[in-house]
């Protein structure tokens, strides 16, 4: 209908699929066992895990036993970097999420580690060269994330794991952008570890994993416990991990045919947006992106006011990641890009999703050139 919400910030969230709550219900209900005890209902709890468990890693071609789960997937990415990344040298690209950066920063505060931040091109890619410079001056962990969130920008996974797999630095890459739509091996891309998270796959909220690469030793976050392998104690959370793992499931039945729609959709609205729209631009263009996400810039223009105008039309967009949303500053991504202040201020996220249609695409380009005519008049 012309007055339907259009939502367009999968980045932030997806909703829950109704597969997925059917599979958690019973978890929140009849079954209530403790996983840790042993008697029926325990038994019952734990092979519900496990099986969650064979479903996820099967979707990134891991030993089931190699995956962690956490509370989300800015835990899983502070198991890993705080983790592993003590008594050495730690690089981190400028524009990671803020679940690697504020964690490496800790290290570095607290004496723990010594913190490279590798700078990003004009269009958000760590130049090969400084790659390589970076792992060859020795490294114990570098940390380039496979899909930037705000921009969808890819990093060359494969190219990187494998140079740091030579020169036997550890590699972590945050995918919680890449599971929708990239297909992930941790073998083939040769990563010692990679975070993930459910509510971007329409799966819950409040649960990630962490792979963990077996022989990579990891200092725990949260202790106190023997789950999850000793690396993240307390009772598990069932029904999320249950939904987790139904939702990789899923994903695993449709994701190429899901990425080419929204690979379709996103082309379709991006040529209109540069057609009808004097003074925009797709940030991180010229390199290889995801299908799902466009970062748009809009010369002379407010990031934040085309949010609550757009809002106001019944359309969700964002101006970067939802956990930084309540920051007056500019995306740190693409400040980090070598763009200014009033710039980088005039950007807006659009994330698309399988579930988006073309009429959708069509009506959010014909409201947004409405609402700059207008703003700019």
């Amino acid at each position: 209908m012309p007055n339907d919400p259009i939502y367009l910030d999968h980045s932030a969230t997806t909703p829950l699929a109704p597969e997925v709550r059917e599979a958690m219900l019973p978890w929140l209900g009849e079954h209530f066992g403790n996983p840790g005890s042993l008697h029926r209902q325990g038994r019952e709890a734990r092979e519900a895990i496990e099986n969650a468990r064979v479903q996820v890693a099967s979707l990134i071609g891991a030993d089931p036993a190699a995956l962690v789960f956490t509370g989300s997937g800015t835990e899983a990415s502070n198991l890993a970097i705080l983790g592993a990344g003590s008594g050495g040298r730690i690089a981190v690209g400028a524009t990671e999420h803020h679940a690697v950066l504020e964690p490496a920063r800790m290290l570095e505060v607290n004496g723990r580690a010594r913190v490279h931040v590798l700078p990003v091109n004009a269009d958000g890619v760590v130049e090969t060269e400084v790659l390589q410079d970076t792992v060859a001056a020795g490294v114990r962990l570098l940390s380039i994330m496979a899909v930037n969130n705000e921009t969808g920008v890819m990093a060359d996974t494969a190219a990187i794991g494998a140079l740091c797999r030579e020169r036997g630095a550890l590699y972590h890459t945050d995918a919680v952008q890449a599971l929708s739509c990239c297909e992930l091996n941790v073998e083939q891309l040769s990563v010692d570890l990679l975070t993930l998270s459910a509510h971007k796959i329409n799966g819950p909220k409040g649960i990630g994993a962490c792979y963990v690469r077996p022989g990579v030793k990891l200092d725990p976050l949260v202790t106190g416990g023997g789950q999850e392998g000793g690396l993240r104690a307390g009772t598990e959370n069932v029904a999320a991990i249950v939904g987790f793992g139904r939702a990789c499931e899923r994903l695993r039945e449709a994701r190429t045919e899901r990425a080419a729609h929204v690979l379709q959709l996103r082309t379709q609205m991006e040529a209109q947006l540069l057609a009808r729209i004097d003074g925009c631009w797709i940030n991180g263009a010229a390199a290889p992106r995801a299908p799902h996400i466009t970062s748009l810039g809009l010369k002379g223009m407010d990031g934040e006011m085309l949010l609550y105008a757009l809002d106001a039309a019944g359309i969700a967009v964002s101006r970067g990641a939802a956990c930084a949303s309540g920051s007056p500053a500019p995306s740190h991504v693409l400040l980090a890009m070598g763009q200014d202040y009033p710039t980088a201020q005039a950007a807006i996220r659009i994330s698309l999703s399988w579930m988006n249609t073309t009429a959708e695409v069509e009506r959010f380009v014909s409201q947004l050139v409405d609402i700059v005519i207008r703003l700019r008049a």
